[in-house]
C-alpha cells in the first residue's frame, strides 16, 4: 500500500488563513495570546513522517504507527489550559474556543469549574485505564477538548453509542445511563481521537494498553466502545479544516506528534 499524499480537503487549511498558534506551550499561563498563522505541513513532509508505515496493513500498520507517534513532547495538565486556547480557537473569533459537544463559541477566559465555564474533557474517559490526569494519556492534547462543565459532567466516563435523551447545552447530543452520542458534526472527530489513543498507548510508558471494543459499560478497564459505531462515524464525518488545523498545531507547537487517522482516515478500516 503506497502512502498517498494528503487528500484535497487538507488544502482548505491553507485557504482558511485563520489559524493562530502560540509561540510555545506555557504551563500554567491562563491568558490567551494572539499568534501568527500556522500553515499546513507540505504533503511531502507528512508522507515522510509516516514513511515507516508504508506498505503495511493490519497489525503491522498499527505497530508501525505506534512506533512513529510515541515520540512526543509532554504537556502538563496545567499547561493543557493554555494549549486548548490555541488548538481549539474559534476561526471566526480569536478570543474564543469552540466547545466539542456543545458547538458553542465561548470566551477563552471562562475556563474553570463554574456551571457555565468550560473545562478539559477527556474524550477517552480517564477512568478507562485509570490514568487520571497523569502526564501522558491524561494530558495528551490529541484527545483533550474544551467543553461546558455541565455537559462534561453529563458525559462522565460513558462509552460512545447511539440514542438516549437530549443533552442540555449540547444540541444534537444524546445520552442514556451507559452511553453518550455526540452531535453529528464531531462524530468523526471523536472516533479519530479514540483510534489515536488505542494506537499511541500500547502498554509502555508505565500506562495501560488502551484498546477499543464493541461494548459499553467498560468502567475502569482500559477499553472504550463502541468500535463498530466509531468506524461508521469515521466514514460519515471525515476530517474538516478545523480538525486538520488542530492536528497541525499540536504537531508544530506542543507534542510534535500527529494523529494518523486525521491525515489518513482510511487506515481505520485497515487496522480494525
Amino acid at each position: 500500500m503506497k502512502i498517498s499524499r494528503l487528500a484535497p480537503w487538507a488544502a482548505c487549511l491553507a485557504a482558511a488563513g485563520l489559524f493562530a498558534v502560540p509561540a510555545a506551550a506555557s504551563a500554567g499561563q491562563q491568558q490567551p495570546a494572539a499568534a501568527p498563522a500556522s500553515a499546513p505541513a507540505p504533503a511531502s513532509a507528512v508522507d515522510s513522517y509516516y514513511a515507516p508505515a508504508e506498505g503495511k496493513t493490519g497489525a503491522a500498520l498499527k505497530s508501525a504507527l505506534h512506533g512513529i507517534i510515541k515520540s512526543q513532547s509532554k504537556v502538563s495538565y496545567d499547561g493543557v489550559w493554555n494549549a486548548l486556547k490555541a488548538t481549539d480557537q474559534d476561526p471566526a473569533n480569536p478570543n474564543n474556543v469552540i466547545l466539542l459537544y456543545s458547538g458553542r463559541s465561548q470566551s477563552k477566559s471562562t475556563n474553570g469549574g463554574g456551571a457555565n465555564d468550560w473545562n478539559r474533557e477527556h474524550v477517552w474517559a480517564k477512568s478507562h485505564g485509570d490514568f487520571g490526569t497523569a502526564t501522558g494519556p491524561g494530558t495528551d492534547l490529541h484527545h483533550l477538548r474544551p467543553e461546558d462543565v455541565t455537559v462534561n459532567s453529563t458525559r462522565g466516563n460513558k462509552d460512545f453509542d447511539k440514542g438516549g435523551s437530549a443533552v442540555g447545552e449540547a444540541p444534537g447530543s444524546l445520552t442514556d445511563s451507559d452511553s453518550f452520542e455526540p452531535r453529528d458534526a464531531v462524530k468523526g472527530d471523536v472516533a479519530r481521537m479514540l483510534f489515536y489513543m488505542a494506537v499511541r498507548y500500547e502498554g509502555g510508558d508505565g500506562f495501560a494498553n488502551l484498546e477499543l471494543n464493541d461494548t459499553v459499560n467498560n468502567g475502569t478497564a482500559p477499553l472504550h466502545g463502541r468500535l463498530s459505531l466509531l468506524k461508521q462515524w469515521n466514514q460519515m464525518d471525515p476530517p474538516d479544516a478545523f480538525e486538520q488545523r488542530r492536528n497541525q498545531v499540536i504537531f508544530d507547537t506542543y507534542q510534535h506528534n500527529r494523529n494518523p487517522f486525521i491525515d489518513h482516515p482510511e487506515w481505520v478500516n485497515s487496522i480494525w
